[in-house]
């Protein structure tokens, strides 16, 4: 392995790259803070994950920093005895991406981090490690003042979404300050994916973290655990899967488009959109029989090959989505009293979106040009480049307007994939019934969801057996950048500023 730089701190690996865990240097934690810091001083370095799991009588702290410069991630760990967990100065201080992976930990394992912003909970998890604790309230943010009032909304939504709360501090009807409280459900997921054990049963899983982007996650699986049991997908597979993936950035931005333009109440818009998005999940329908393409993704081949016959379908469908996305593009983008009600709306800088770790379109819209399928390309992306559209407002504008240009460079992107799957002669495979994973192993997974990064880690014993299994969704770092958003605007704007976003909330509650 080569090094970042002249030092046995971490180690280097490429994404989907298979390592032997004992491979990763354990350090004291005094190294471990100094090492992971000075990787994140660098601008092109950023922490994919940062996570802690038990390894017999010990602790293991596991950190992945991801170079987007040279497409390499560091990683780096510290362990300790779990009796002597004591209290550890927070890395979040100086670098405060890490914020949530700290609270994470001391939630699971009751790690104390000194000088941390804020150690309230994640999830408030049922399997927390302290199960003596009962919390009557949930420690919001306050502010004092006979002017200030206090408005809660949720947990149970007025829409069919995932249960949060969210609690303004208001002056009059400008917002001062929103928190947002989520982890409602805690499902368990992590813990689902050690105890069921056949393949079937964790992909299924693995389609299930956040149903709107079951093609991302099933893809990030799948790529962890054919390369922690030495399977060559093939470019065919590879191109195939990346066209489903692009498929399901289209569907869920147009949507969100059509949701955004609902808040606004532009019903002209929200039609149109609302109505493309419909043929884009019914193609999907039509490939592997579920709208949102749960089966499409299975380890080390697939049952739902792309015939020529389908490949001719999806052509029509993207002409024919082509003539009436653009023409209402055009006019949406144009139309004052629509423009009135997007720009200069729940405005971010870059400084702000850098400073929290923003991920995918919520870092792109903002100037941040982070996009996993160009700095740590997976599938396709590996063969055929693909280009990051960036923008720098900010605001909803920009939120509403980067999703249009990532859905045109979707549909390009696409059709240069129909191109070369045509010209592919090779069978695809069915998926493997079992796999046999390398013992004592760690790998790293990472793809580029239509939300941003996603990021898949496995740990196997010397059995070969999983007995680690750590999901990030880019949901976990982009919550904080809504709460931003709304500061000094008037709370009758947080409607469509929440849409602009479209987060996740089952995302967040693994």
């Amino acid at each position: 392995m080569t090094k970042l730089t002249d030092t046995s701190d971490f180690i280097e690996i490429g994404n989907l790259e298979v390592i032997p865990t004992a491979s990763v240097p354990a350090l004291p934690y005094g190294t471990f803070y100094e090492a992971l810091s000075s990787l994140l001083q660098a601008p092109f370095n950023h922490c994919v994950s940062y996570h802690a799991y038990r390894q017999g009588s010990d602790l293991r702290f596991v950190a992945a920093v991801a170079n987007d410069q040279t497409g390499r991630i560091a990683v780096l760990s510290h362990v300790r005895a779990v009796e002597a967990r004591g209290v550890l100065p927070a890395l979040s201080q100086a670098h405060f991406p890490l914020h949530i992976f700290e609270r994470e930990i001391h939630e699971n394992f009751g790690v104390i981090f000194s000088h941390h912003p804020w150690l309230k909970p994640v999830r408030y998890a049922f399997n927390r490690a302290d199960q003596q604790t009962v919390m009557a309230d949930y420690p919001f943010y306050q502010i004092g003042g006979q002017e200030l009032h206090q408005v809660g909304v949720g947990p149970i939504h007025a829409g069919v979404i995932e249960p949060g709360h969210f609690r303004f501090l208001c002056n009059g009807e400008k917002v001062l300050h929103l928190e947002i409280q989520l982890g409602w459900q805690h499902r368990g997921i992590e813990d689902l994916f050690l105890r069921k054990e056949t393949l079937l049963q964790r992909t299924i899983l693995a389609e299930s973290i956040a149903a709107d982007t079951a093609v991302g996650h099933a893809i990030a699986f799948a790529g962890l655990v054919e390369s922690l049991s030495g399977q060559d997908a093939g470019r065919r597979l590879d191109v195939e899967r990346t066209i489903g993936l692009e498929l399901e950035r289209i569907a869920m931005h147009v949507g969100d488009l059509a949701n955004m333009n609902i808040g606004t109440a532009y019903q002209l818009a929200a039609s149109v959109f609302g109505t493309l998005r419909t043929p884009a999940i019914n193609f999907t329908q039509a490939w592997c029989g579920n709208r949102f393409g749960k089966g499409l993704i299975r380890v080390g081949g697939s049952h739902y090959p792309l015939t020529d016959e389908l490949i001719d379908k999806l052509l029509a469908f993207l002409d024919r989505f082509e003539e009436s996305f653009g023409p209402m593009c055009a006019r949406l983008f144009s139309l004052p009293s629509a423009l009135g009600r997007f720009e200069n709306i729940g405005k971010v800088s870059q400084q702000q979106m850098e400073s929290i770790g923003a991920v995918g379109m919520t870092a792109r819209m903002a100037g941040v040009p982070r996009d996993i399928r160009v700095s740590h390309p997976f599938a396709a992306y590996r063969h055929f480049q693909i280009g990051t559209d960036t923008l720098i407002g900010g605001d909803v504008w920009a939120r509403a307007y980067l999703r249009k240009l990532e859905i045109e460079s979707s549909i390009a992107y696409v059709r240069e994939l129909v191109a070369k799957r045509r010209a592919m002669k090779e069978p695809l495979s069915p998926p493997a019934p079992a796999v046999r994973l390398t013992p004592d192993s760690t790998c790293f997974s990472l793809v580029e969801g239509w939300r941003g990064e996603i990021c898949h880690a496995a740990v196997t014993d010397s059995a070969g057996r999983m007995v680690h299994y750590k999901i990030k969704d880019p949901s976990v770092h982009n919550w904080l950048a809504l709460a931003l958003s709304l500061r000094d605007l008037e709370i009758s704007d947080f409607p469509i500023n929440n849409k602009s976003y479209n987060l996740s909330y089952c995302g967040h509650d693994l």
